[in-house]
């Protein structure tokens, strides 16, 4: 069983078995507090699922694009998840999932996946088709473009369809990970360590000048 997890936009856990049969689907769509619900959701798509954490055998972290405070804590909540059990984190970028989803739905082609990245700006990768695993054939992005821009005439997303994405399904992140598990993924080491995809540093930074103690 692969538990799947995405904070990259709301909050989403998922339970799918490895032939991408997604059991169940637990989601906040709020796209703040992802900490104070990620263990309730954990629990809830568990039950609801009718397995134990013992089934799980791997772990889908849904990458990004997104919030850098948001999209780590499904980050962190997953690999903590898979090195308590010993069991492989599959890194799934987020929109790649969103993409997965497309292809079953939508026409054959050129599309962009398009997310609110906040700041008025919005997250955009594009697709053409799926490979020879099934997976969705990723041909630029992910970057960040205005909100106010053009897509018909931006480079990236020339002739390619909009697809205005408002949340991502961890069922479609663990059905990526089903894609990629069939194919032959294995893991670089005990957990998978891939960059996210943030797009945008911190707000936060390390101050450089120490402060000064008065005795």
């Amino acid at each position: 069983m692969i538990l799947a997890l995405d904070t990259s936009i709301g909050s989403t856990v998922a339970v799918v078995e490895p032939d991408g049969v997604v059991r169940a689907v637990a989601a906040s769509e709020n796209t703040l507090g992802h900490a104070e619900i990620i263990g309730t959701l954990l629990d809830r798509v568990l039950t609801d699922a009718g397995v134990s954490p013992g089934d799980i055998t791997h772990v889908a972290a849904g990458m990004g694009p997104g919030a850098f405070t948001g999209l780590r804590i499904g980050i962190a909540a997953g690999r903590a998840f898979a090195l308590g059990r010993g069991i492989p984190v599959i890194p799934v970028a987020s929109h790649d999932a969103a993409a997965l989803r497309h292809l079953g739905t939508g026409p054959p082609g050129r599309f962009a996946i398009v997310t609110d990245a906040r700041r008025r700006e919005n997250a955009i990768t594009v697709f053409d088709g799926a490979d020879e695993r099934g997976l969705p054939r990723r041909v630029g992005g992910p970057e960040l473009r205005p909100r106010t821009a053009d897509l018909a005439a931006d480079d990236l997303t020339s002739g390619a369809e909009i697809v205005e994405t408002a949340a991502i399904d961890a069922g479609d992140v663990g059905r990526v990970a089903a894609l990629a598990l069939a194919a032959g993924w294995q893991p670089t080491g005990a957990l998978a360590e891939t960059e996210p995809l943030y797009l945008r540093s911190p707000d936060v930074t390390v101050g450089h000048a120490p402060k000064k103690v008065s005795a």
